[in-house]
């Protein structure tokens, strides 16, 4: 939360002045605000499109199995192909899982990239690859580059003003940060499961018994900021906040982002088609979010994708039928609703799985090829791009790297990824190290 400490000296609201300062970061989910509010000034130097588009990802942390969802072996040995068949989808010549039926039906909406691959089989180091875009030479936990969401809050910001540029839903990525972009380019996060009964939005309510009609005196509260202003810079160090502080206090005084994430608004049957569980109503709530101005969203739910055993149980009972209801759901309601031109979805892990099975039915970490899913976006749909070998374990036609799935993402956004910053050091760090868009995508 954005606090900087002064005077606790009360306004005419009974609102303190170190209280409004707080105020100000909360209308953006308690990340610090300056930077937010740069991002304009950031996009036009770094050539970001005004066009209005935004990105979901649905990540499937743990490695989805390719090989059992969109690049199935029919002809492989048993100990390759697995148990499920594939199933023909409305675009003649793709067949996918057998347990992805909406899917199938609905493919012309989708393309799928099956020769995806990098060359690290680490959790940690291979969804850093996926989310920034660089490998990582060790095995951590956190950020050592900024995710993709990160590099977007920085050069587009949000589509509409009172509303974060990016949101995890339900919950913070490990690997989402912004590292050294700042902090204030972290994900926004309801750290809340949807589905329940009991969904709430954490941070998102004013400090206290403090409530919007008490905030209503603005041109007060804003010069006691202005006050607070004066006596703490004696350097000069922080002018021109007035205006980053009006437009925080503006954030506050609407109910845009409230209305947003009150996924109880929404009609049962549609709710209902989703799936009443925590992806599903992620999906839901994401569309929400981009309809409202945010512009980037990672949904991480219904996890369980790292299917060391029982790989075919976990996935045709529970995994797979989620993940088409919710994906499915998803892609049709935001044709229905007229934004598959504005938004893109994504869905993939930080890698594939072993095409050969393994003695618990499962299958291991596999980085040598995986499938990534997109729909919408401006993008050309009912397409199955590349091919693996005969196993599916690497690609034998149109190898695409981690650097290329996240330049044609950047591209839908219309951000340039040469785009350079600087990290801590000082050092020319632009916003992929390799990689240019998908050519069967983008025309």
């Amino acid at each position: 939360m954005f606090d900087i400490l002064g005077s606790t000296n009360r306004a005419c609201d009974g609102v303190s002045r170190r209280n409004f300062l707080r105020v100000g970061g909360l209308a953006v989910g308690g990340l610090t605000l300056p930077n937010l509010l740069r991002s304009e000034a950031v996009a036009k130097e770094a050539g970001t499109s005004a066009k209005r588009k935004a990105v979901i990802l649905v990540w499937q942390a743990g490695g989805p199995s390719h090989l059992d969802m969109y690049d199935l072996k029919p002809t492989a040995p048993a100990e390759y192909r697995g148990e499920f068949k594939p199933i023909p989808t409305n675009v003649s010549g793709i067949d996918i899982s057998e347990h992805l039926p909406l899917q199938a039906a609905m493919f012309d909406k989708f393309s799928v990239v099956r020769s995806a691959f990098h060359t690290n089989a680490g959790h940690g180091m291979g969804a850093q690859w996926m989310l920034t875009g660089y490998q990582p030479t060790i095995e951590v936990n956190d950020n050592i580059y900024p995710s993709c969401g990160s590099i977007v809050a920085a050069l587009r910001g949000p589509n509409e003003p009172g509303m974060p540029a990016y949101c995890n839903v339900p919950n913070r990525l490990d690997l989402g940060k912004a590292a050294y972009l700042g902090a204030s380019y972290n994900p926004f996060s309801p750290d809340s499961d949807p589905n329940s009964q009991g969904f709430q939005v954490r941070n998102m309510k004013l400090p206290g018994n403090l409530t919007l009609n008490r905030l209503e005196r603005r041109q007060q509260l804003l010069g006691q900021v202005d006050t607070i202003r004066r006596d703490i810079d004696t350097k000069g160090d922080i002018a021109g906040l007035d205006k980053f502080y009006h437009d925080a206090f503006e954030m506050v005084t609407n109910e845009k982002a409230l209305r947003a994430f009150d996924i109880h608004k929404e009609d049962p049957k549609l709710r209902e088609k989703y799936g009443r569980n925590d992806l599903g109503q992620s999906c839901l709530l994401a569309r929400r979010l981009v309809e409202s101005g945010v512009t980037y969203i990672t949904v991480q739910a219904g996890g369980g994708w790292d299917t060391h055993a029982n790989n075919f149980a976990e996935q045709k009972n529970r995994l797979l039928p989620q993940f088409d209801r919710a994906v499915a759901a998803l892609v049709d309601d935001l044709f229905v609703r007229g934004l598959q031109e504005e938004v893109l979805v994504m869905a993939m892990g930080e890698f594939g799985r072993t095409p050969r099975i393994n003695p618990q039915a499962g299958r291991d970490h596999w980085p040598g090829a995986m499938s990534v899913l997109f729909a919408g976006g401006g993008l050309k749909m009912g397409q199955a791009i590349g091919t693996t070998d005969s196993k599916a374990e690497y690609p034998t036609s149109k190898p695409y790297t981690p650097g290329c799935v996240l330049s044609t993402m950047y591209h839908t956004l219309g951000i340039d990824h040469q785009h350079v910053f600087y990290d801590n050091g000082r050092r020319p760090m632009p916003v992929l190290s390799e990689g240019q868009p998908i050519t069967e995508l983008i025309g």
